[in-house]
């Protein structure tokens, strides 16, 4: 059939929702309580048609309060062309123009790279966004942590207390970004200040958690210098490692393992589940930490940005 039969549109509202999950993701059970909750709006829901049938779809994340999404994290096609004429169709209704496109996250196996048909999979719809100007920004490591696995006892090398303000915290994370590995933050820091980049993350991330910030932990020496600091938290879905870091002057001592372990500690005694944490594919540090500490890798993601 040719592609002036294709319909792009966005879903009139949750009962059109069995009609986007004909295409499949592992996310597909959040959809309506984001409806529900305004963490996701139908105009904010696209879907390629052609008859009655869906042969792509694309989905954006937000907050209720905020008038533009945050994210882009539903993303399947079946045509490399159509999904990019979705997405570009899409785009163009949902930002105002000149709106830099929010980026796109997919979790995807650990294994994508082994299997054929995944790694296609994953790969057009990479093909894709980079038709409408994406570029790879970071592929990530997700990890979680189950009831059972053993924590480590404290050291005693560090000393760990509560975070006193907004102002501590934002200091730390500007002084963490100095030979930063993490991709997110080497890209902003192209376009902002250390400062500005801190503020960012703290507004778009942190400041959103809903567990209390008495969680949150700076790491230091016995005599009070800082070394690092944790954010133990629950974001909208699951508890997590919001943020670790070890300040520069501090790196190479294993001092990660020591605020690692403390973050773990604060969760497992809340008595959570799981606990989820990630770091770019690049960050081995971090990534062998989580290793240590019983992180269990069991899924990646693939995050995509445009310039």
């Amino acid at each position: 059939m040719d592609h002036a039969e294709l319909t792009f549109r966005p879903i009139s509202g949750p009962q059109e929702l069995d009609l986007f999950c004909q295409l499949t993701y592992g996310l597909d059970h959040e959809l309506a309580d984001d409806l529900a909750t305004g963490r996701r709006r139908p105009e904010w829901l696209w879907v390629a048609l052609r008859g009655g049938e869906l042969v792509a779809r694309a989905a954006w994340w937000g907050r209720a309060e905020e008038p533009v999404p945050f994210l882009l994290d539903f993303f399947d096609v079946e045509d490399v062309t159509i999904g990019a004429r979705l997405l570009r169709t899409a785009t163009a209704e949902i930002l105002p123009a000149g709106t830099r496109p929010p980026v796109y996250n997919r979790i995807i196996p650990v294994d994508w790279r082994e299997k054929a048909a995944t790694r296609s999979v994953v790969e057009d719809r990479m093909a894709a966004l980079e038709q409408n100007g994406a570029h790879l920004l970071a592929e990530r490591l997700r990890f979680e942590w189950r009831p059972g696995i053993p924590v480590a006892p404290p050291r005693n090398r560090l000393v760990f207390r509560k975070i006193r303000d907004e102002n501590e915290i934002l200091d730390l994370m500007t002084r963490v970004l100095n030979g930063t590995l993490d991709a997110h933050s080497r890209d902003d820091l192209t376009r902002m200040s250390a400062r500005e980049a801190a503020i960012r993350h703290y507004q778009d991330e942190l400041a959103h958690y809903r567990s209390p910030r008495d969680w949150w932990r700076v790491a230091t020496l016995p005599d009070g210098t800082p070394v690092g600091f944790v954010t133990p938290a629950r974001n909208d879905y699951h508890p997590v490692i919001g943020y670790l870091a070890v300040l520069p002057e501090h790196r190479g001592n294993g001092y990660i393992e020591d605020i690692l372990a403390e973050g773990t500690r604060i969760l497992a005694a809340e008595q959570v589940p799981r606990i989820r944490a990630a770091t770019d594919l690049g960050n081995v540090p971090m990534a062998n930490a989580f290793r240590r500490a019983g992180y269990v890798n069991f899924e990646r993601t693939i995050t995509m940005s445009w310039p």
